[in-house]
């Protein structure tokens, strides 16, 4: 199914397609957006769209998820020119790491500046409630403790150093603006931040599993978006991530509670206008506030 399943992405692999993208959109975007599970509607928001099938795009990844569309979105929010993923990769569709996080260096190429990236996550903080929008703050990151790690392989100077920090993966005054325009918007009952774990999936956690994430710090647990993350920092880039936390992971052997991708989805619904709206209000003020931009 992956016969590219080994192959790293060079610079020039990047350079191509992020020129093929270049060449067919007037379009220079400093903003890119990465749509959850369920979030999609981000990019709907955009004006003057020019919109790209995912498999149309030379050397690009597609994606195989329900409730991921599979475009690349070209477009402006409030004259603020943007690329929005309507639909992102995981490692549980069998797709090499490398490949998952190619979208990031090819935004990089585009010139992008800044990534917003929004997931779907289970709660395993107790005081959050499904619904809640989670201001990421840290990440842990499963994977890459048994050695998948994005940028494994050879380094091309080009993107980034061989070895980049991490403590400051999640740009602290993005995550203030966050808080912000949620307080300016009326979302602060339900505006929280905490710390991301990211897990291979598809298979949902275990009940023991969950408890040791609480344990180790873990506030939400999701299947993407660390990944990006570190890529994204590799290469300079700002970020900002939001989990949606669409069902409260169980922690008790007396639950009948069960972890369901249509709960997901579900919950995404009713709260993804609000989600997009914070994200939206972001946008238009990286632009026009010197201090974030």
């Amino acid at each position: 199914m992956f016969p590219e399943a080994n192959k790293f992405y060079s610079y020039e692999d990047c350079k191509a397609t992020a020129d093929w993208l270049l060449a067919q959109t007037d379009v220079r975007p400093t903003v890119g957006i990465v749509c959850g599970s369920g979030l999609g509607g981000l990019a709907d928001m955009l004006k003057d769209q020019v919109a790209f099938n995912y498999k149309d795009i030379p050397n690009f990844p597609q994606s195989t998820v329900h409730g991921h569309a599979g475009r690349l979105v070209f477009g402006t929010l409030k004259g603020r020119p943007c690329v929005c993923m309507q639909g992102r990769f995981h490692l549980y569709e069998g797709y090499p790491i490398q490949k998952i996080t190619l979208p990031m260096r090819i935004f990089k190429l585009l010139g992008v500046e800044t990534v917003m990236l929004t997931n779907a996550a289970g709660g395993l903080n107790q005081d959050f409630k499904v619904g809640d929008i989670m201001i990421i703050k840290d990440h842990l990151n499963m994977p890459g403790f048994a050695g998948n790690n994005p940028l494994a392989g050879p380094n091309d100077d080009r993107f980034g150093v061989r070895f980049p920090c991490m403590s400051d993966a999640y740009d602290r005054e993005l995550q203030q603006l966050a808080m912000d325009v949620g307080q300016e918007l009326g979302y602060g009952d339900f505006l929280k931040e905490g710390v991301y774990c990211v897990l291979g999936g598809p298979s949902f956690e275990t009940i023991a599993e969950c408890r040791m994430l609480h344990k180790l710090g873990a506030d939400a647990v999701g299947m993407s978006t660390a990944h990006e993350v570190i890529v994204a920092r590799h290469c300079g880039m700002r970020v900002f991530a939001l989990s949606l936390i669409t069902n409260q992971a169980v922690m008790d052997y007396d639950s009948e509670e069960k972890a369901n991708h249509e709960e997901v989805l579900q919950t995404g619904k009713q709260r993804a206008e609000q989600l997009e709206r914070l994200v939206f209000t972001m946008v238009t003020k990286i632009e026009h506030n010197n201090n974030y931009a």
